[in-house]
């Protein structure tokens, strides 16, 4: 890839070929910038930066996208984003703010619930405020410096059946920022419509996942423009990466539901990179932009 264009604030590249598979995003940030999070969060601390939502969505539109996904933010930033979007030719659709239990993983850029009933009332503040779907946390995050480990242990499997029973029983499709099989299994059990991330998967929760019609966004570019960097152990990030290319490659075997998702905004993973559909195109090979076009559509329909 050829970088067109790059500062400390915003970095987006032009793709090796001239036509890529699917042009939408299935998994972005619009508050942070795959640099410093908490710089880009300051960005936005005051106010909404919108110069800054309006060179992102430029860049997507110079690359041809027309629909975008937002894990969301507590700013407004992606609210903001969606109310500019339609300048661009862009369907933008955002949970306004992920929700995440107290004390676990998602606090730095959600709200939180101590239990079910104050997650219930959220969930209805959502449908008020006008939220397009709702955005879960339900687990940690991969330790990229150790293969096999998560940073926290993934919520209690019957938590996550309710918490997408109540998004579910108030017409909400349900994202799920999800590692590990057995809170994945769950998650699918459940009929949560999309998993992100999902590290660390097995047969069983592939399985699960294909037969409940669950579409997965891997995100694999979180660990593959880590190559290289110096941050993370080399041969760690390496063997992620593989065993998450190896699980796309058999859900898609198993006929699942694959949608691209590249998390930009994550550390490395500048607003515009293309590295996702060059790693799910080497995965999926020929028959990547059928696959990829088939998990886009019924994100977009139910998203």
């Amino acid at each position: 890839m050829t970088v067109l264009a790059q500062s400390a604030e915003i970095c987006y590249t032009e793709p090796e070929r001239k036509c890529f598979p699917v042009r939408c995003d299935c998994h972005i940030h619009m508050v942070l910038d795959g640099a410093d999070w908490k710089r880009a969060i300051a960005r936005h601390s005051g106010s909404v930066d919108e110069v800054w939502v309006r060179r992102v969505l430029e860049t997507y539109r110079k690359l041809g996208f027309t629909y975008l996904r937002d894990g969301g933010d507590r700013w407004g930033v992606g609210a903001k984003a969606r109310s500019l979007a339609g300048e661009y030719g862009i369907t933008y659709r955002t949970p306004l703010s992920p929700l995440c239990a107290k004390g676990h993983y998602g606090g730095f850029i959600g709200e939180k619930y101590e239990n079910l009933s104050q997650y219930a009332a959220m969930v209805i503040q959502k449908r008020a405020d006008g939220a397009d779907f709702i955005k879960i946390m339900i687990s940690g995050l991969m330790d990229f410096d150790r293969f096999g480990v998560l940073t926290e242990d993934g919520l209690p499997p019957e938590t996550i059946r309710e918490l997408i029973h109540i998004a579910h029983e108030e017409g909400f499709a349900v994202m799920a920022h999800a590692n590990g099989a057995r809170t994945v299994e769950a998650a699918a059990l459940a009929g949560v419509d999309s998993v992100e991330h999902g590290a660390y998967l097995d047969t069983d929760a592939l399985h699960t996942m294909r037969e409940n019609g669950t579409v997965w966004v891997p995100t694999l570019s979180t660990i593959g423009n880590l190559r290289g960097t110096g941050r993370f152990d080399e041969a760690a990030v390496a063997a992620i990466l593989e065993s998450a290319m190896e699980n796309v490659a058999a859900f898609a075997a198993m006929g699942g539901l694959i949608a691209p998702g590249t998390d930009a905004g994550a550390w490395a993973v500048p607003h515009g990179s293309l590295s996702e559909y060059a790693l799910l195109e080497q995965v999926l090979g020929e028959n990547a932009e059928n696959i990829l076009s088939r998990g886009a559509a019924e994100i977009q329909r139910k998203f």
